[in-house]
């Protein structure tokens, strides 16, 4: 049995590593974003990490307007192997972080890659039902007849990781300090979300 110290000490790291993955959010993802969304694209974006010491590779947000492909998951993984193969770390060795639980496409696209994980704030329902696009759950049900959440969200490839799930299991300060940067965050993107539905008429994209 763990040690109450030991413990302690893992949830810390645990939340040290939410509030890393908040802050790419906030200082890396979310400026693009908001360029992005001014263009007319969704307000999906991602980045990848190292695993050793958290330093960011790679962050991107969706390029529908290119093609209908980059979303913002397609579109990290497109930056990320347009690095230097010498410079550019394993997938093994690194955490991929999603704004929004991957879709179909990029739940494939996570596998094909090597990833052996991801973390993602938004969920499926949250797309649906905070930022009025459907397609994710639409897909799911009507080409692989599955329910929402009834992906395998841990499988011999991957696991998965809901980050307002792993903040609401934090407790004290630390899960309330996590808690109110999830509510920020949450403001941002609900702004975000007014600017691409307002505009997003004649955007050319196939599933806007």
């Amino acid at each position: 049995m763990k040690s109450t110290f030991r413990a302690e000490i893992e949830k810390m790291a645990d939340a040290a590593l939410i509030h890393r993955l908040f802050d790419v959010i906030e200082q890396d993802i979310v400026p693009l974003t908001k360029r992005g969304v001014a263009a007319g694209n969704k307000l999906f974006g991602a980045a990848i990490l190292r695993k050793d010491d958290l330093s960011l590779v790679v962050a991107e947000t969706n390029n529908e307007i290119e093609n209908p492909l980059w979303h913002g998951e397609m579109h990290c993984l497109k930056r990320f192997y347009e690095l230097p193969k010498g410079t550019r770390p394993d997938t093994k060795d690194c955490i991929f972080l999603a704004t929004h639980e991957p879709c179909s496409l990029c739940l494939s696209a996570i596998t094909w890659t090597g990833f052996d994980n991801f973390y993602y704030l938004f969920s499926h329902e949250d797309s649906r039902d905070s930022f009025a696009i459907p397609h994710d759950l639409k897909i799911l049900k009507e080409v692989f007849t599955l329910d929402p959440g009834g992906y395998n969200a841990e499988n011999a490839y991957w696991k998965s990781f809901s980050l307002r799930r792993l903040a609401e299991a934090t407790a004290g300060p630390e899960g309330e300090r996590l808690r109110r940067r999830i509510d920020r965050i949450a403001a941002t993107y609900e702004r975000l979300s007014q600017t691409y539905q307002a505009g997003k008429d004649g955007n050319a994209i196939p599933l806007s």
